[in-house]
Order: C-alpha cells, then sequence, then structure tokens
C-alpha cells in the first residue's frame, strides 16, 4: 500500500504540478483565442460582482475561482506543527527573514528598475492602463491621486495611470507573497525536508495575515500607485483567512470522521485538480481580458518576466548561501531557498483582480508570475539536488 501510495503522488506531482507551465502555456492561447471570438464574455462575467458605494470590489466568479485555489492549500495544512517549529529557529528564522525584510524590497527594486527605467521606452512611456478606482474613494473627474488621473470610462470613474506603473504593481504584490502550496512539490522534488516546509507554509500563511496589507501598501504608496488600504484587508480576510478558517475546521472534521489516512491518501487527492483547475479557469479569463494588448506588443510578457526571473533567482541564491554560512543541514537547506524564491501567485492574482481589475496591467504581471514560476522553480531543484554535497545531512541518491 505504501509503494504504490508513493508512486500515486509521483504520478499526480508529474501530470498536475511538473507540467503546468504546459496547461498555463495553452490557457494563454485559449484565452486569446476566447478573446477575439467572444470579446464580451469576461467583461460579462466580471460584472457579476459585489459593489461598495457604487466601485466593483469583488467580482464574484473570480472570486469563486480563487478561494478554491486557497482552500485545499489551507486544508493541508496541520497546525499542531507550526508550534513545533520552534524546535527549527535558524532555518525558519531565516525564512522569515528573507520572506518579509528582504524579499518585498528587492522585487521593488528590480522591477522599479527593468520597468520604470531600462524597459519603460519597449513598455511605451506614455502608455496608459485603466485600473479601478480605490476602495472608499470618490474623486472628480481629472483629479489627480498619485500618478494616476480619474477619468470616465464606460460609465464608471477609473484611475488612468502609467501602464509600466501598473506592472510594478503586479511584481510589487508578488513580491510580498511569499511560498505558495506549490513549495511542497519544490522540496518533495528537491528532497528536502517535508516537514520543516509544511511547516513554513502555515507560518506564512499566518504571517501573511498580519505583513501582507502592511508592506502591500506601503510599496504601492512608494511606487506613487494608489493605496486601497480596505480593498487589501478585504483580500486578506476573503482570499487568505476565509480559506484559512474553512481548511481548517475541514480537516479538522474529516480527521475526526475518517481519520488522518483518510485525509491524505482520499480526500486531498480529489483536491489538487481543483486547485490547478481553478486557477487555469482564471487564467483564461485574465488573458481573454488581455488577448488584445498581448497580440499588440507579444513583447509585454517579455519585459515582465525579466525582472520576475532575475529576483527569483536572486532570493534563492541569497537564501541558500546564507544556509550553507549557517550550517543548514541539506534538507533544511533545500526547502528554505525554494520557500523564499517562490511566490505565493494565488493570493498575488486575487489581490490583483481585486485591487486594480481583471483587465489590469496588474493583474497581467501576476499572470506572468504563474507562467516563469514552474520552469524557474523547477530548475532551481535541479541546481539543489546537484550541490547536496555543499551540505551536511545530504540524501543519498
Amino acid at each position: 500500500m505504501g509503494v504504490n501510495n508513493h508512486a500515486d503522488d509521483r504520478r499526480m506531482t508529474n501530470v498536475f504540478e511538473r507540467y503546468l507551465t504546459l496547461w498555463v502555456a495553452l490557457c494563454i492561447v485559449g484565452g486569446i483565442i476566447l478573446g477575439r471570438v467572444a470579446p464580451g464574455l469576461a467583461k460579462t462575467l466580471d460584472s457579476f460582482s459585489i459593489s461598495v458605494n457604487g466601485a466593483p470590489v469583488v467580482s464574484v466568479p473570480i472570486a469563486i475561482c480563487l478561494f478554491f485555489m486557497m482552500y485545499p492549500i489551507m486544508v493541508k495544512i496541520d497546525f499542531a506543527e507550526v508550534i513545533k517549529a520552534g524546535k527549527s529557529v535558524k532555518p525558519v528564522g531565516l525564512t522569515l527573514f528573507i520572506n518579509w525584510a528582504v524579499k518585498p524590497f528587492t522585487m521593488y527594486g528590480i522591477a522599479l528598475l527593468f520597468l520604470g527605467v531600462l524597459f519603460r521606452g519597449f513598455i511605451g512611456p506614455d502608455a496608459v492602463d485603466l485600473v479601478k478606482m480605490p476602495f472608499g474613494l470618490d474623486l472628480p473627474l481629472g483629479a489627480a491621486h498619485g500618478a494616476g488621473t480619474v477619468v470616465l470610462h464606460d460609465g464608471v470613474k477609473m484611475l488612468e495611470v502609467p501602464l509600466w506603473r501598473s506592472y510594478l504593481a503586479g511584481a510589487i504584490l508578488l513580491g510580498v507573497a511569499p511560498c505558495t502550496a506549490m513549495v511542497l512539490v519544490w522540496g518533495y522534488l528537491a528532497r528536502g525536508n517535508a516537514g520543516h516546509t509544511l511547516v513554513m507554509v502555515a507560518i506564512n500563511s499566518l504571517t501573511m495575515l498580519a505583513l501582507y496589507g502592511v508592506l502591500g501598501g506601503f510599496l504601492l504608496g512608494v511606487g506613487r500607485l494608489p493605496v486601497p488600504w480596505e480593498a487589501l484587508l478585504i483580500s486578506i480576510g476573503a482570499y487568505v483567512a476565509l480559506p484559512l478558517a474553512a481548511g481548517y475546521f475541514t480537516r479538522k472534521w474529516i480527521i475526526a470522521a475518517r481519520g488522518p489516512v483518510w485525509l491524505s491518501e482520499r480526500f486531498l487527492h480529489v483536491l489538487t485538480p481543483v486547485t490547478i483547475g481553478a486557477l487555469l479557469v482564471t487564467l483564461v479569463l485574465l488573458f481573454s481580458f488581455k488577448g488584445e494588448m498581448i497580440l499588440a506588443n507579444p513583447l509585454t510578457i517579455v519585459w515582465i518576466a525579466i525582472p520576475l526571473f532575475l529576483q527569483t533567482t536572486l532570493i534563492f541564491g541569497l537564501g541558500y548561501g546564507l544556509a550553507r554560512l549557517m550550517k543548514l543541514s541539506y534538507e533544511d537547506a533545500a526547502p528554505t531557498a525554494l520557500i523564499g524564491a517562490s511566490n505565493h501567485f494565488e493570493v498575488a492574482i486575487a489581490t490583483a483582480v481585486m485591487l486594480f481589475g481583471l483587465s489590469s496591467g496588474a493583474a497581467l504581471a501576476t499572470v506572468v508570475g504563474v507562467l516563469i514560476e514552474v520552469p524557474v522553480m523547477l530548475l532551481l531543484v535541479k541546481v539543489c539536488l546537484r550541490t547536496r554535497h555543499w551540505f551536511t545531512g545530504a540524501v543519498p541518491r
């Protein structure tokens, strides 16, 4: 039974997570085609939204998809293990330091350099993007807010901001969203400490409740972008706290009723395709809405991907190098570096869509983060496996 379960886990990993780049690529193509064939579909779906003071705050179809991205991640978290994490002070401390004291600021700096300076001419120095008005803000037409100007679009007040700043906003939201459930896959492939990886997923999810809105709002403000504090807090509640609570009670109920073996071998396996299916549906909607812009300037994805790639490799190298200096075992060093390098793109996409709109450049930038994360993280896993001899406690081949 144990051998079969292991084989199932490996096959599940190969089919879903390891080929996620292919599915994402197909969704990009499918979304662009859908946008050309039925251009009003995404707009119609996004019109089903929850509004506050006349401003659309939550797109219901997207919110449903994003909840089902997050919920399975939260069900996997064993909260009892979080308490035990205190025994591993060095890897936990290093991970938290990189994720919250370093990563958000290096992402801001690198993205600003490339998108705002080096690639600004390619993106279009005068190109603009229309984003949602910050939640609760009502300014007259023509008023300035940050780097934006209030304009009327299809009868709705929007902020017109430089396009490169909208991309910068998406990069910021990726930079302050550390550690996705996918890191469990990266740690598994790198033969790292699965317990440490799971604990850090839990700790980062809990830490996000306190720091995601604060750091995200601060860096968006530094970037002269609208700082929708209320919407940031709503996004944390909707896309972290709500699925976290749902996952906690689901896990507790299933373990009490059916036991932990049934949870891990039956229930979680069912949820894996649900998570990725929800992600892919969201991507189809995003690219159907942005298809015209991508076809007009197909290099857009390249300009966004380059700083994201550099950020990922920089953070990985920093985490891996510090882990070696701190004399961590390989089993702790590998997931520590991989956790820092990866992004919680589900929350980043959710927040970008919620704050700036489904059609915003910020939402597109977070989707590019999904596109490059899988191949880059698989490359970094190979780097880990080939450098195991640098550390003590390396697992045999």
